[in-house]
């Protein structure tokens, strides 16, 4: 029976990856062609947004109103000031969030939304621009809107014709090639990506510094002479937890580092170590970081330069500060 069955759960499977196959193609093609369309459109619509003093609101109905979500927050979090309004609820007091200064983004395939509709004349007496993203440019909302942006798409990728697919694929696509080239006229920078972003990993990366992770004070292991003895060191490492020891001099300023790797290589060649001075064997100009750093700088070195999983901080002048472990980077979750 299992060897009949065979061919057709073959078969069964080449269908359904050849449908999965034909929507990607279909929706690849709808934001090709919408490629070839921008133009004069799409600048005023640019310009329109990176002059405004206001916000931009971006509302739609449905699945246009999922889109119109998500086109909001990326706007929001590239450097333009934007948020979502249900038009359903715009009727009900929402309509007071719009000022004159804004710019109003008003999304439906069809042009004729019932909902945006009816609120349509209302955000044109406040006074606010609209931008409309529509198929169809002979709509009611694309005759009415200040600027147009052409979302058409020759099929839906639904076999049925009726689930709305290419169309907002399209449609998200554009909102995506607004913020972007928005970003860009602002020249917003990762840094300022990272100030919208302060709980998720790149704002981690990216705002976090050596400074705020780094262990100091009597968190950090360090010997004040280079002649003392390696057992003297040895006990100074094993209280303070991270395979290895600072030797500073008097005022502070680092002379070398003495780690457990060095140890071991220590008495692989010699065996007794008992009255080996620390200054012969340690390593002097270690790699180092400067405290104002980032934490990513740390992690990069760490990985680059096989440190054994610490690094030391110093300041300008050569002074100990600090030093800064694997562990504390996955701590503060910079890895």
């Amino acid at each position: 029976m299992s060897n009949l069955l065979q061919p057709h759960a073959l078969s069964d499977s080449e269908q359904v990856l050849a449908l999965a196959r034909g929507v990607l193609d279909i929706e690849a093609d709808a934001v090709r062609a919408l490629r070839d369309r921008l133009g004069e459109s799409f600048l005023r619509a640019h310009r329109l947004i990176l002059a405004t003093t206001g916000r931009v609101v971006v509302t739609g109905m449905g699945k246009s109103g999922h889109i119109g979500h998500k086109i909001a927050s990326t706007l929001a979090s590239t450097g333009t000031p934007a948020f979502f309004m249900h038009p359903a609820e715009a009727s009900h007091g929402d309509l007071g969030m719009i000022t004159e200064a804004d710019i109003v983004i008003a999304i439906s395939y069809s042009g004729e939304s019932e909902e945006i509709g009816r609120i349509l004349p209302l955000i044109k007496r406040r006074g606010a621009k609209v931008i409309a993203i529509t198929g169809r440019a002979d709509s009611t909302l694309g005759r009415e809107a200040d600027v147009h942006l052409d979302a058409r798409v020759e099929k839906e990728a639904c076999p049925l014709e009726l689930a709305p697919t290419a169309s907002t694929t399209a449609t998200l696509a554009l909102g995506d090639a607004l913020a972007m080239t928005l970003l860009e006229a602002r020249g917003f920078a990762s840094d300022d990506f990272a100030q919208h972003h302060p709980g998720g990993a790149l704002g981690r990366r990216l705002l976090v510094h050596v400074s705020d992770i780094m262990r100091k004070g009597a968190q950090l292991p360090r010997n004040r002479a280079e002649d003392a003895l390696v057992p003297t060191v040895l006990d100074e490492m094993s209280r303070k937890g991270i395979g290895m020891t600072c030797v500073v001099d008097g005022e502070d300023k680092l002379l070398g580092i003495f780690t457990d790797g060095d140890l071991r290589r220590l008495l692989e060649k010699r065996g007794n170590v008992n009255n080996v001075a620390v200054g012969e064997v340690m390593i002097r100009g270690p790699v180092s970081i400067a405290p104002e750093r980032l934490a990513a700088e740390a992690a990069e070195l760490l990985d680059r330069k096989s440190l054994g999983g610490r690094i030391v901080v110093l300041s300008a002048e050569g002074k100990l500060l600090g030093a800064v472990t694997f562990h504390d980077l996955l701590a503060a979750k910079v890895v």
